[in-house]
């Protein structure tokens, strides 16, 4: 089986990175990383990718065009067919976005379009929301725009702050992740009219109420325990 050769650019500790890494250990997953990439030297990610036999490369970001110019030769000398965001801290050159349209996704802690850019948790806190999440979408030149290609979300508890609601949602972005790469490495995955259309999708049936319904012998009455189908 030809498995789909995924560069993946990071800028820190790689968690992310190692979800993916560890799902391509799967004889049977349909995608491999062959190539990780860090604007920065200390990244600890860089580390994880060398010890799996991974070609890591350290490219510093003097400027937006000339990482670009570097980041396209390298990965055109791997033979990238898909780039991976995966914790990459700097806004790409435009016309590197656009070189690589439709093949480069990234992940964001937020269900976008809620709370892009930095600090997603924080600024869900401040607006009170009841869940958050992660979306795994295509990269266009806007900070965290694109065609949205899978979600997740979690709770948002009363007791939160930013490091509680971070490593929940970091705990879903590891199986999101790799489940985004393998629709779009079985080429499941195709944008039309700037939506993403997924073939063979299985939709959840039921929505989540947050807060909870009280049990039955609650004495707030006329609650229903039927699920809220969708």
């Amino acid at each position: 089986m030809s498995r789909l050769r995924v560069g993946v650019l990071i800028s820190g500790r790689g968690s992310n990175l190692r979800a993916l890494i560890a799902a391509s250990t799967d004889a049977g997953y349909p995608a491999e990383v062959v190539s990780v990439v860090s604007d920065r030297v200390k990244a600890p990610g860089l580390a994880f990718a060398q010890s799996a036999g991974i070609c890591s490369t350290v490219i510093p970001h003097p400027g937006r065009r000339s990482f670009a110019v570097r980041a396209e030769a390298l990965l055109h000398e791997q033979r990238v067919e898909l780039v991976c965001l995966a914790g990459f801290m700097r806004v790409l050159d435009g016309a590197f976005v656009e070189a690589w349209r439709d093949r480069m996704v990234n992940i964001h802690p937020s269900l976008l379009p809620a709370f892009p850019g930095l600090n997603a948790q924080r600024q869900a806190l401040a607006a009170g929301v009841r869940f958050s999440g992660c979306t795994v979408h295509f990269v266009r030149p806007e900070v965290d725009a694109g065609p949205i290609i899978a979600q997740a979300v979690v709770p948002v508890l009363p007791n939160d702050d930013e490091a509680s609601l971070a490593a929940r949602i970091l705990s879903v972005e590891h199986r999101l992740y790799p489940l985004a790469l393998r629709l779009i490495a079985e080429g499941r995955v195709r944008v039309v009219a700037g939506k993403v259309e997924i073939d063979r999708w299985r939709a959840p049936r039921l929505a989540v109420l947050n807060p909870s319904e009280p049990p039955r012998n609650s004495p707030a009455s006329g609650w229903s325990q039927t699920p809220v189908g969708v």
